[in-house]
């Protein structure tokens, strides 16, 4: 019977790394650079510049202060009207969460449908109550994407720039009113947006 051992992962990567480095740390021998010399190089032509000249890709999202202002005034709407059980999250266009508060009394579900809701609203620059339809049909919808919810309560904040977040509530009775907590959030911070 034999017994096949493997190197531990780090032993693995570790072992021909340490072969390429003592090699480029000696110098090449004179078969390599013949070698070299005489095998035909394949060039690409650069790409043309993205964004910026450094081929890099800006993202506007909202600040820690902004984020947290529109979590709280959710949360505050939600309360005044006798709501205060929700959880209202906020997060970026990717769907990181920025500022998550969860009213007293929150049920463990409305933690996740709140962040969910904001990442779809986020995601698709649109209400969630606008994007409900989408999700309906015979077969395979947009409901079926990880992560997503397409239930009212999420709303997208957007600048100049287009959408760059998201504010989802969960746990209301009735998805509309989470939708309305959320636009409340949108509400405080609608002066700051660009």
């Amino acid at each position: 019977m034999r017994t096949f051992h493997r190197l531990p992962r780090i032993l693995a990567i570790t072992v021909p790394l340490a072969a390429i480095v003592a090699t480029a740390a000696c110098g090449a021998s004179t078969t390599d650079e013949a070698t070299a010399a005489s095998t035909p190089v394949a060039t690409a032509a650069a790409p043309a510049p993205v964004d910026g000249a450094d081929g890099l890709v800006s993202q506007n999202r909202l600040g820690v202060g902004a984020a947290q202002t529109a979590a709280q005034a959710a949360l505050a709407k939600c309360q005044a009207d006798g709501l205060g059980f929700v959880t209202v999250s906020v997060v970026d266009r990717n769907g990181n969460v920025q500022a998550m508060l969860r009213g007293d009394n929150a049920a463990q579900h409305t933690v996740e449908a709140a962040r969910q809701k904001a990442y779809t609203a986020a995601a698709f620059g649109a209400n969630t109550s606008d994007l409900s339809e989408r999700a309906k049909g015979d077969g395979a919808t947009v409901a079926d994407l990880p992560g997503t919810l397409f239930l009212a309560g999420g709303v997208s904040v957007k600048s100049a720039s287009g959408s760059i977040a998201g504010i989802g509530v969960g746990g209301a009775p009735d998805g509309m009113q989470d939708q309305a907590c959320a636009a409340a959030g949108l509400d405080a911070i609608a002066g700051a947006l660009g």
